[in-house]
């Protein structure tokens, strides 16, 4: 879908620099799409390994007319100490890998900097973990936007938590889930301590923040974080959207392990709203379940219990690795999703408009689990209280098959007035998201604002 650019006949030319890992690579380039598809010119930076998918993508874009380019920097593995082919944080394999993967990002600055002295982009936006990135840009005169890819609502309470420090009024410190009250926001919102520590503060030198999300969804905390923190930013999401045919839907992101099709033929084969588990055979429900390999899982089926594929076939579709997700919250048998609680999933389920069970492990997990659940309640948790930041067989804290049983079996088969109600505004969520995008609508007003105003600072 070609939008032409109407302000002038100044081409636009962005930069976007996403962070290398498939959680923040993936909606970046939705992003360089949708500036694209506007009539600017969109030039992802990446790494030689990630290129390859992205280039997947971006390929087609190109072929239908639009503007948009794959400029690769060499990743610094050896300098580092990182073995060759660990570009992305999704590929590292230990714990003791992350502080060498960030030492490498660092050295990105300069390679980074080459190209925007030789090219000169109207503006940059450039991923969260890259903090030099505004010093970087402003040598060149050229603004920076930072992509959290998270929510309003995330923003404002990193950003209150920053501010206010709740967490230090509690005197027993050694009691993890000690849980306080976060003070300004515009609902009653309790977290623990743990969750505290690790919210990071938003970006406060670049020129203002891309947020995956759309107006209508957090109404409250868009208007927080512009006017009660005075904050910089542009509601522009959900970007998943941009993905309308089965194709972009299938083929987003990495290499699925399963073939769309034979997805698709199995989801076909299941009544309309199924109710959708993850790995949940106590429940009774049909599910797919995406189990990730861990490469030192003692045993071959890592996470899945011996003769369990077995006895759940016809019932259940085990994919391993990657899997088509859009394509198949999309899909009309679905009817829930248990989530991790990334954003860029817990999106894809609200644009879904399907009811959500919340399985955070780590970071801001746990806090859009409040969001999903407290502020507009279309999941439920599921109780986990434990920081898992490397995850192994070993190290996760598999609750009572009876609690995940009874939490999905109120969620996508409750017949009481709670639940209905949940479904309800799943639903409407859902179609308020795809009107978002839409022409005339909240996130495709923003984008055309940003657009406008980035025309103006290059004429200064």
């Amino acid at each position: 879908m070609g939008y032409p650019d109407t302000t002038d006949n100044k081409q636009l030319h962005v930069y976007l620099f996403p962070v290398l890992a498939q959680g923040h690579m993936i909606p970046m380039v939705d992003i360089a799409r949708l500036f694209a598809a506007r009539g600017l010119k969109s030039t992802i930076i990446c790494t030689p390994l990630n290129a390859i998918s992205v280039s997947k993508t971006t390929e087609r874009d190109r072929l239908s007319g639009l503007d948009i380019n794959v400029q690769t920097i060499p990743f610094p593995a050896a300098e580092v100490g990182l073995p060759q082919g660990i570009e992305s944080l999704d590929k590292i394999t230990s714990p003791e890998m992350f502080p060498k993967f960030f030492r490498a990002t660092a050295l990105l600055q300069q390679p980074f900097e080459q190209l925007l002295e030789e090219h000169r982009p109207d503006f940059v936006i450039a991923g969260m973990f890259f903090t030099w990135a505004t010093e970087s840009a402003a040598k060149f005169g050229i603004p920076r936007i930072v992509f959290h890819g998270q929510c309003f609502f995330y923003l404002c309470v990193g950003e209150t938590l920053h501010l206010y420090k709740p967490y230090e009024a509690i005197s027993n410190v050694s009691v993890q889930d000690s849980s306080f009250v976060i003070p300004s926001l515009p609902d009653k919102i309790e977290m623990t301590i743990d969750l505290a520590e690790k919210v990071r503060e938003s970006e406060l030198t670049s020129y203002g923040a891309l947020v995956n999300s759309f107006y209508e969804l957090e109404p409250a905390y868009a208007k927080h974080y512009r006017s009660i923190l005075g904050r910089k930013a542009w509601h522009i999401g959900p970007v998943s959207l941009q993905n309308t045919n089965t194709s972009d839907k299938a083929q987003r992101g990495n290499t699925s392990t399963i073939d769309e099709h034979y997805v698709l033929n199995w989801l076909n084969s299941k009544e309309t709203k199924f109710k959708l588990a993850m790995g949940l055979d106590s429940s009774g429900y049909s599910f797919i379940w995406v189990v990730r390999q861990i490469k030192h899982d003692d045993d071959e089926g890592g996470f899945l219990p011996k003769g369990f594929e077995e006895r759940i076939e016809g019932r259940g579709l085990i994919i391993r690795d990657w899997a088509p997700q859009v394509l198949i919250l999309d899909h009309q048998a679905v009817d829930g999703y248990m989530t991790h609680c990334g954003w860029n999933s817990m999106l894809e389920g609200i644009s879904a408009g399907v009811p959500m069970i919340t399985w955070p492990k780590f970071g801001e997990q746990f806090c859009n689990e409040k969001f999903v659940t407290q502020v507009i309640k279309t999941g439920i948790e599921l109780g986990v209280k434990e920081f898992n930041m490397w995850l192994d067989a070993k190290s996760v804290s598999l609750l009572k098959n009876e609690k995940i049983a009874s939490v999905v079996t109120q969620v996508m088969g409750g017949d009481g007035e709670e639940a209905k109600e949940m479904r309800q505004r799943a639903e409407e969520m859902g179609e308020m998201a795809k009107k978002s995008v839409e022409e005339g609508g909240s996130s495709y007003a923003d984008l055309t604002t940003l657009i406008e105003e980035i025309k103006v600072y290059t004429k200064r």
